[in-house]
């Protein structure tokens, strides 16, 4: 009886072994879909920003380029006053290109929490937004609808000395076309700090993604940012040597 009990206790312990090691598995496949989805192995897309606060708003048209996860580079086309502007991000670095005083700006850490270009997106928004994949550990927490998208909740737990800067994200991502309807970051503390929300269902150029991404920070009312795409191709024909600082000068 005892070495039936001691067999029985160990294939327990064997099946719950496999279920944890085949949930974080298919956590980490499904975080991998959602973000190749919308990145793909390279992109090209025209986007409209507008940053929304009580008293104001103010739009900014860009392009945008990206190889891979280390690569991408974004021009600002409007409004006027930042026409040319640019930023380039290889690996975990960011350089600005600021065309009415001719200089490339390599920023420092100091900057990496910032708002970028006045948003409610840091500059490390841009840099960690590739890492999700790598920096993460992933766990399926349940399922929830959003939308009337049925979804997967997944939390997202820092790797031990991974370079980012939040506790823990938890992303809604759909179990059908693994889209990635809404992050919410979270501090050290556990608090929520901000969500990020995607809408707007579109096919666009083949393939199904929200078009519309809404950052909204917790503690200020009235206030969120809105990034819009107008268009996006996936899979383009580009090289490295595009993503270099002296291109940054010679876009258009």
């Amino acid at each position: 009886m005892q070495a039936i009990k001691k067999y029985c206790l160990a294939t327990i312990l064997f099946l719950f072994s496999c279920t944890f090691i085949i949930q974080a598995q298919n956590a980490t496949d499904i975080v991998k879909k959602a973000d190749k989805k919308i990145r793909g192995e390279s992109s090209r897309a025209k986007i409209t920003m507008k940053i929304i606060r009580p008293t104001w708003q103010r739009e900014v048209s860009m392009k945008a380029w990206s190889l891979g996860t280390e690569y991408s580079l974004i021009l600002v086309t409007a409004p006027a006053r930042d026409q040319g502007t640019a930023y380039l991000k290889r690996d975990n670095e960011i350089w600005n290109w600021l065309p009415n005083i001719n200089r490339t700006i390599k920023m420092p850490p100091s900057m990496m929490s910032q708002s970028w270009m006045g948003s409610d997106f840091s500059n490390n928004d841009l840099v960690e937004e590739s890492s999700i994949v790598t920096d993460y550990n992933h766990t399926i927490a349940g399922d929830s609808t959003l939308s009337d998208y049925e979804c997967y909740r997944i939390i997202m737990s820092p790797k031990p000395q991974a370079p980012v800067v939040w506790g823990k994200l938890i992303s809604f991502i759909s179990k059908q076309e693994y889209l990635q309807l809404r992050t919410e970051f979270y501090n050290e503390d556990g608090k929520l700090i901000k969500v990020m929300e995607g809408s707007q269902i579109e096919n666009m150029n083949g393939r199904t993604i929200p078009t519309k991404m809404e950052m909204i920070p917790m503690d200020k009312k009235n206030q969120k940012t809105v990034l819009l795409y107008e268009d996006i191709a996936f899979n383009i024909d580009i090289a490295e040597r595009f993503f270099s600082i002296q291109n940054l000068k010679n876009l258009d």
